[in-house]
């Protein structure tokens, strides 16, 4: 499977310019996602907050993950908007991730719920030595789920 990135990564999320934080889909499957990541040493990181880029940042970096592979599994195709409705950091192994010697960071996703109303997709950052760094699980909702909850509940 060809490594994907540059504008063919970028055409797939729906982030733009400096928010798009992957540099390369190394490889997937129906199940996972292998990410390559240079973005967090950029002093340009839109998330860095006071010059630095905190760990918690890097649910964006797997939820970012998340988003390219629904994109493949779809054959190509952007998805639909979907909001992040639960997150769970299970593991924070660093402080931050602007540390020059993490080096490129693996970020992985991995599928493990999904239907018509939203997906759970768990994801890991791991540094340039396999180390984990963070680990955790993202809940997506779309938005028809979104709105019929509001009208159900009266709304």
């Amino acid at each position: 499977m060809p490594v994907i990135e540059g504008a063919a990564l970028r055409a797939l999320l729906p982030h733009a310019g400096a928010m798009c934080l992957l540099d390369e889909v190394s490889g997937w499957s129906d199940k996972t996602i292998d990410c390559r990541a240079t973005s967090h040493l950029s002093a340009n990181n839109p998330l860095r907050r006071q010059g630095r880029l905190a760990t918690i940042c890097g649910a964006e970096y797997g939820l970012q993950a998340a988003a390219l592979h629904g994109a493949l599994l779809a054959g190509g195709e952007p998805q639909p908007t979907g909001y992040l409705s639960g997150l769970n950091l299970s593991r924070i192994e660093v402080e931050r991730l602007d540390d020059p010697a993490l080096g490129a960071l693996r970020v992985t996703a991995r599928i493990e719920l999904a239907d018509r109303r939203g997906l759970i997709y768990g994801f890991a950052l791991r540094d340039q030595n396999g180390r984990l760094l963070l680990e955790g699980r993202g809940t997506i909702l779309f938005p028809e789920t979104i709105a019929a909850a509001g009208a159900d509940a009266g709304e």
